[in-house]
């Protein structure tokens, strides 16, 4: 152990080989390692930690374990710390250390992957699922102590229920990791291309790439191509997961989008999948990587109703209608492959090139004899109990105008103090990821409209202010609520009005708008598709 300097944190060779043997004894008891690994796993962490022997007698029973291994950890990574095995005592550090520790203490990748096929064959695709969703959370990959501390609660509309969650599993950066990430700027490797890249397995980090020894991935197959199926280690619902190419290849909404979509649904049909759209600002945060987004979670927009079932005129065994939700989504119904893939492809087709100037919609725009596009699609696939397919078909459009910069089907100014970036995926199906910066900022709004901080209306409009941002809004919220709520009552209150602003969100993203106007003008496509 480095111990030249003295100090009083360092912990004691026992109680260190004992948070060994404890974090050694949740792995095994958990199923991360098998009985012959316990004398490499706890030989590899005494190595980890420069520590000669192992405790004398530490005989841990299930029963005195907890069930995270964060706090297992914790000691580990405060004598990472004191015996200077990390560059600082920043959270970045200690979360890098984390993986590297955890990544000593579960299966590798070809062992994850025999077994995840073995409970399939013999216990179904749900059962490994179980599995491998647990593997990931007693790894540390998913951390659950941090998802937790999201803000969620559900907000009734006129066209269902959405949820709404405020964002705190994604640790925000310390000061002085921020200012070194400047100096670093332009020495930044190249490797790992991305976060999606398979080569992220087994890669210790750095302070602007996460570590991932503890990450393990699937190999599956679609349309004969190699994918990879994993999950997000910042779960937004349950079994968040992401499914990416095994190639760095910009993702790309096409006919073989739905065809690899079905192939997933009909691997894992306990499971959606999506796609976010291929286009800057309708799109994801990520384009520069193929990947797709599944889980084991029933969104709002899934159980929202369709206006009308319809049989689609190019194919009879697909049932077509637009459904009863903020943004524009065609739901498209069959048992039949084939069709309904065929079907899918022609929206597609027809969606790219159509334009409506009425309804704002153009196709594409000129530029120094640059052509750009402008109409893409946000997919969603599903495997109903009945054997029937289903396919949800959310039209987005990217373009932009003087009046509305950032994009004319994207969340408008007066929205940007809630929500200014990307609706993508998870937010078009219904479920809000909002900033974290929210929470501090709620709960200030809720100490003026109840009295415990004073409104002035002055210090709000000066730039520096904390709450600068929601000025307008607050102004609103004090001219109609007054100041003196009681604290469940300005909860419930400021939840409501965000859910309310979410709504208009997506209302935004919407291109075709839910009143008559709108319908007519989606029925107008579906007419000029050939598709109703």
């Amino acid at each position: 152990m480095n111990t030249s300097e003295p100090n009083s944190a360092v912990p004691s060779e026992s109680s260190l080989a004992l948070a060994i043997e404890r974090l050694v004894a949740f792995a095994y008891h958990n199923g991360l390692i098998d009985t012959l690994d316990i004398e490499a796993s706890r030989n590899a962490l005494l190595d980890l930690f420069q520590t000669k022997e192992p405790a004398d007698n530490a005989l841990i029973a299930p029963g005195d374990l907890p069930e995270s291994p964060v706090p297992l950890l914790a000691p580990l990574l405060d004598a990472a710390v004191a015996f200077n095995l990390v560059p600082d005592d920043t959270l970045t550090y200690r979360d890098l250390f984390d993986a590297r520790i955890m990544g000593l203490l579960i299966p590798r990748p070809s062992e994850t992957a025999r077994e995840f096929r073995r409970l399939t064959e013999q216990h179904g695709v749900a059962a490994a699922t179980d599995w491998f969703y647990k593997l990931n959370i007693d790894s540390n990959y998913i951390r659950m102590d941090r998802i937790r501390k999201n803000g969620y609660w559900k907000h009734r509309t006129e066209d269902g229920e959405l949820e709404i969650t405020v964002n705190l599993s994604k640790p925000e950066k310390d000061p002085k990791e921020i200012a070194l990430l400047k100096t670093m700027a332009s020495k930044r490797p190249n490797y790992p291309k991305c976060l999606l890249c398979k080569e992220n397995v087994g890669y210790a980090g750095r302070l602007d790439h996460p570590a991932r020894q503890n990450l393990r991935v699937l190999p599956l197959k679609l349309r004969e191509e190699s994918w990879y199926f994993q999950y997000s280690p910042y779960v937004y619902y349950n079994e968040h997961s992401i499914i990416f190419r095994g190639e760095h290849i910009p993702m790309q909404i096409s006919s073989a989008t739905f065809s690899r979509l079905l192939d997933f649904v009909e691997h894992f049909p306990h499971y959606f999948i999506g796609s976010n759209a291929d286009l800057p600002i309708v799109g994801g945060s990520i384009l520069d990587h193929d990947h797709f987004q599944g889980g084991r979670h029933t969104f709002p927009m899934e159980q929202a109703n369709v206006l009308e079932w319809r049989t689609c005129a190019l194919e009879p065994d697909v049932k077509l209608g637009i459904v009863k939700w903020p943004m524009s989504v065609l739901r498209l119904r069959s048992s039949n492959r084939k069709a309904i893939l065929s079907v899918a492809t022609e929206v597609l087709s027809q969606w790219r090139g159509y334009s409506d100037p009425s309804a704002d919609i153009i196709a594409f725009s000129e530029n120094a004899g640059a052509r750009t596009e402008h109409n893409t699609i946000t997919p969603i696939a599903r495997f109903k109990d009945n054997g029937e397919y289903e396919l949800d078909l959310v039209l987005r459009n990217n373009r932009t105008s003087a009046e509305h910069p950032d994009g004319i089907f994207h969340p408008h100014q007066e929205l940007h103090h809630i929500k200014k970036e990307n609706i993508g995926l998870i937010e078009v199906m219904g479920l809000a990821v909002l900033p974290g910066r929210l929470q501090a900022e709620l709960g200030l709004i809720a100490d003026i409209l109840s009295g415990r901080a004073s409104y002035d209306e002055e210090a709000l409009e000066k730039p520096e202010h904390p709450l600068n941002k929601h000025a307008d809004w607050i102004w609103n919220l004090v001219d109609l609520y007054g100041t003196d709520g009681s604290d469940e009552a300005v909860s419930l209150l400021l939840q409501a009005d965000v859910g309310d602003k979410f709504y208009a969100v997506l209302q935004d993203a919407g291109v075709y708008k839910g009143n008559e106007n709108g319908r007519a003008a989606f029925l107008r496509f579906l007419a000029t598709a050939g598709l109703a």
